[in-house]
């Protein structure tokens, strides 16, 4: 194939193979009946979404980018960089907090009413009994105490926050304090919050564990987990947090796992304590039930062989370096369909791992996954004979 016509390859040139053939994906439930897929449920809140964790793809959505107060929410944030500051060493889990007049429970008028970890002004605390207040008891005193231990000032650790936050692609957020108590300029989205819950369960995994403990007791003081997912065994919720303020109205962000898939989802603004963990349920369960992730092609492994000119040998393996999880709904495995486009001849050398092209995977004729084509070995080239006698080949092909 000339060079220049697989610069302007559409898809109707590309080199399309049926999972279904030689190269098929190894598939145990060929046979199983389509699913009919359902529209998503209509979800009572003022935003929400449900993401597939390991491919990041949007199941369900409405409202996902309108600008909310976040309440607790925001307490994800700040346990986030309490994970990155324990991964990189900068804090320790027994490192003393020395709790101040702005942390104090009973002492900064800010905190009355609200969640609290009740810490006492002057006391030690260390890190890992304020994390568990943080994530846990969601104490708002235990937010400020550990903002002021790693950045020496609330204003400064929001100033964190952000950075974070710019860092992790939420171009909605906007932090104004730790713990999530209204404020004016204190905004995201279920957007945002979604691409957050994810950076946590991926980056601080350690830090993520905490988010399945159902209760917390400190000084005396039993404080139970208010994600009241985590007790429902028709699902395997392992975290995330809730949120409510008066101006938020009630939020939860919530996470399960079933099989290999893992999904996310966020209700921002719901009515009441029940109605938050309806609405997740709702989402979670439409989720699973008609949806799944799966893996076609495993990193490294043979896509198909094709046509090497001039090398030591006549063809060369082609695949891809990383794997290819993706999600589709339940049922559909056997309608998928691979192929590639290469966007150069195969002229010798080619080292091992050279990117010489595109795979893409297909469902009903949409590309819905691309990953670069590359060798799989090494190709020298061959002796001048053989070269010579592609040479001549090549000029009769093109």
């Amino acid at each position: 194939m000339p060079q220049q016509l697989a610069k302007t390859m559409t898809k109707k040139h590309r080199k399309i193979i049926s999972l279904l053939g030689s190269i098929a994906f190894t598939l145990s439930s060929l046979s199983q009946a389509a699913t009919i897929i359902p529209s998503p449920p209509q979800i009572n809140a003022k935003g929400h979404i449900l993401v597939d964790f390991t491919t990041g793809k949007v199941i369900a959505e409405g409202n996902a980018d309108i600008l909310l107060a976040p309440a607790s929410l925001t307490k994800i944030m700040t346990s986030y960089i309490v994970g990155k500051e324990l991964q990189s060493g900068n804090i320790k889990n027994d490192d003393p907090v020395k709790i101040s007049k702005n942390a104090w429970a009973t002492g900064n008028p800010i905190f009355k009413g609200s969640s609290l970890m009740f810490l006492e002004v002057g006391k030690e605390v260390p890190i890992h009994e304020i994390n568990q207040g943080i994530i846990v008891a969601s104490g708002n005193d235990a937010c400020v105490a550990i903002a002021e231990h790693i950045a020496g000032s609330e204003g400064a650790f929001a100033d964190m926050m952000n950075a974070y936050a710019e860092q992790l692609g939420m171009s909605s957020s906007y932090f104004e304090n730790s713990h999530g108590l209204d404020s004016t300029e204190h905004k995201t989205t279920a957007r945002d919050m979604a691409t957050l819950a994810k950076a946590l369960i991926r980056d601080v995994p350690e830090e993520y564990e905490i988010y399945k403990q159902k209760s917390y007791t400190f000084n005396g003081i039993k404080t139970v987990n208010r994600n009241g997912l985590l007790w429902d065994k028709s699902m395997n919720v392992d975290g995330l947090k809730t949120g409510h303020t008066a101006q938020a109205g009630y939020s939860l962000v919530s996470s399960a796992t079933k099989g290999d898939m893992r999904l996310i989802s966020v209700v921002m603004g719901t009515n009441s304590e029940r109605s938050r963990l309806v609405e997740s349920r709702k989402l979670l369960n439409y989720g699973f039930r008609f949806f799944e992730t799966y893996t076609p092609y495993k990193a490294g492994e043979k896509f198909v062989s094709d046509r090497v000119w001039m090398g030591d040998v006549k063809e060369v393996d082609l695949g891809i370096l990383e794997d290819t999880p993706i999600t589709i709904p339940r049922g559909q495995r056997k309608n998928l369909k691979a192929n590639f486009e290469l966007n150069q001849q195969l002229i010798a050398p080619l080292a091992k791992g050279q990117v010489v092209g595109k795979v893409f995977l297909q469902l009903d004729g949409e590309d819905i996954g691309e990953y670069p084509l590359v060798t799989l070995q090494e190709i020298n080239e061959g002796g001048m004979f053989d070269r010579l006698m592609d040479y001549v080949k090549l000029q009769f092909q093109n």
